[in-house]
């Protein structure tokens, strides 16, 4: 059964500022790729990153919702820490999304 996540990724662009959207872009496809289905993506822009410990000094963070199996998450861990563009990744499980109730039904 699916369950919805929250992917969180810093992307070390130095040298590459013009190309965000294209990698943004790369990243869903690849997640959409291994079985995941992409329901938000928030571009959070470039910030400072607390420490630098590969001499980064600012990451752009990218923010995915999406709802995949539970085994894709170990799959997705292991294939974006190959990708020498991301420096962070964390990911979260979101609770279930509650179907939109009317009015009446509210009031009963």
């Amino acid at each position: 059964m699916n369950k919805r996540y929250e992917c969180l990724l810093a992307v070390d662009t130095r040298g590459q500022e013009d190309s965000v959207k294209e990698i943004i872009e790369r990243l869903e496809a690849e997640l959409t790729k291994e079985g995941a289905v992409v329901e938000q993506v928030q571009k959070m822009d470039k910030r400072p990153l607390a420490y630098s410990p590969r001499h980064i000094d600012s990451a752009y963070y990218v923010n995915f919702i999406f709802d995949a199996n539970p085994a894709l998450i170990a799959k997705l861990r292991g294939k974006f820490k190959l990708d020498p563009v991301i420096f962070l990744q964390h990911y979260q499980q979101l609770p279930a999304v509650a179907p939109v109730r009317s009015f009446k039904e509210q009031t009963r």
